[in-house]
């Protein structure tokens, strides 16, 4: 039940930012169709961060990631592992976690910022054969 009520806010989640910054983001990689988002964790209700072990802080950030094929539109479950990247060179190896609902499947990993911080993401997404590389870059506030 709670896995329900996690995926249906992502996606409540991913058409309210993209009505407000244009923030969901989709990338053609190979066979793929990904749409990805990085955001702050206070646009979580405290129950969704609770019932998924999310820190809801205004110096967190959740990336969310879904993998479609592109041809059938349907998830694909796959491996991914990441980095986030600052300016100064500081990595943070992001740590995600499958969420699976039907036949939609995303992908969380948290990361902390500071204000005005440019993060550049680095993931690795792998299927059997398939490898490819998603990066894009996003600068957080912080919010109190």
């Amino acid at each position: 039940m709670k896995i329900k009520f996690i995926c249906l806010s992502a996606w409540v989640i991913f058409a309210a930012i993209s009505a407000q910054a244009s923030a969901e983001i989709k990338k053609d990689l190979g066979d793929w169709e990904v749409h990805y988002i990085a955001l702050t964790t206070t646009f979580l209700s405290p129950e969704i961060a609770r019932a998924n072990n999310i820190v809801r802080s205004g110096r967190n950030a959740l990336v969310n990631i879904s993998v479609l094929n592109k041809r059938t539109k349907e998830a694909q479950e796959v491996n991914i592992t990441g980095t986030a990247r600052n300016l100064l060179g500081t990595s943070k190896t992001l740590a995600f976690t499958q969420v699976k609902e039907g036949k939609a499947i995303y992908y969380l990993a948290s990361v902390g910022f500071s204000d005005k911080e440019i993060l550049r993401f680095d993931i690795d997404i792998n299927q059997g054969r398939s490898n490819q590389n998603l990066q894009f870059q996003q600068t957080m506030y912080v919010e109190d």
